[in-house]
Formats: C-alpha cells, structure tokens, sequence
C-alpha cells in the first residue's frame, strides 16, 4: 500500500497518508491512456464548423437562361455547387465529436495516470488550503513551500473562489475540483497537489 506525506502550507510534514493501491499501484496502460486522451479532446470539440448546401445560399432563385437555343449547358441555378458563390458539397456541419468510453476502461486510464504520476514523484497531498484573502502573492509561497515545480494542478474538494481567483493569474497553475479531473489533466501537469479531503473524493469515486 503506498504511503505519501502529508504536508502543511509551510511545507513540513504533518503525518502520513495511505493511498488505494487500486488506484495508485496498478500497472499503466499506455493503450488505454491514450484512448482516454482522444476522448477528452474531442469532447472539448466545439464542432460549429458549417458552410452552406444550394438551399441555404442567397439568390440563384431564376432560371439563368432558358434551357435551349443558348449553345450552353443547360443550367437551373448559379447557386448549384459548380457555381462560384454555389452550395457547399459534403461540406461540414456542426456535430458532436464525442467518444463513448465504458465506464471500466474510463477508471482504468485514470488509475494508469495517477499511478504512473506517484511513481515518478509527481503527486503531493497537502493537508489543507485556506486564504483569508485573494492573494496571488500568497498562492505562489504556498505554491513554492510545495515545491509545485512546473506545470501544478491544484485540486480542491470543493470551489473556493478564494483560492481559484489567487491562482487564476500564474500561468502554471491550473485548479480543478475533485473528483472531476481528468486523465488529460493529470498528464498535463508536471505536479498534483491534493487536499486531504479532494483525495477522499477522488479515490471514493474511483473505488464505485
């Protein structure tokens, strides 16, 4: 069962926490990981890209010519696709980009992220974070007493806007709120910083 110090705002241990070893000791696979990252890309997909059929293109309403006596192809609108300023053919339209993953392989590519970000070092608990005020200067000493080195991901067990708002402005801080991260966010990040209470959230949620 592996076992992680818990440390305080200052840096210093204040004890120590044992981690699922279901969660946090299962043998990555990079397979799945991978199909988990593609899934939340194209989940964040926007996907509005959309031009215009012949139906949907302004004018070309008349006939251009009559059908026979010009010496031309015979024509029925200047908005068919081969006219310039025509329709679109098979052009896009606005679609949903969602990748359907089964639930067992959803928390098989989380548990392969996190276990392979405590093997390298990458994940540190904090006992608790709390700013009577918002304070960016603050955020980045507590941040720097963590040693958050690189890019951190600060995961909180509820929002607090004193928190979030204090790490909005450092651009290598992201903050997410357990247990709704993501396999992409912990790949992301260089650091995880949990409370003790959003790693309770995480790991009842992934032992379901």
């Amino acid at each position: 069962m592996p076992e992680v110090a818990v440390l305080n705002t200052e840096g210093a241990e204040v004890g120590k926490i044992n981690l699922a070893p279901e969660i946090f000791e299962v043998e990555p696979n990079e397979s799945v990981v991978h199909a988990a990252v593609i899934a939340h890309l194209a989940k964040i997909r926007r996907g509005t890209a959309d031009t215009k059929v012949r139906s949907e293109v302004s004018g070309g309403g008349a006939k251009p010519w009559r059908q026979k006596g010009t010496g031309r192809a015979r024509q029925g609108s200047i908005r068919a696709p081969h006219w310039r300023h025509g329709g679109v053919v098979f052009g896009p339209h606005p679609r949903d980009y969602d990748l359907d993953m089964p639930k067992k392989v959803r928390r098989l590519a989380m548990c392969s992220a996190l276990s392979a970000k405590l093997a390298e070092g990458g994940i540190k608990i904090v006992e608790d974070i709390k700013l009577d005020e918002i304070s960016t200067k603050k955020m980045v000493e507590i941040l720097d007493a963590l040693d958050g080195a690189g890019k951190t991901m600060l995961v909180l067990a509820e929002p607090d806007e004193t928190i979030i708002k204090s790490a909005r402005n450092i651009p290598s801080v992201a903050v997410r709120i357990s247990p709704s991260i993501s396999v992409y966010d912990i790949l992301n990040a260089d650091t995880l910083i949990f409370t003790k209470a959003a790693l309770a959230k995480l790991q009842e949620a992934q032992i379901k």
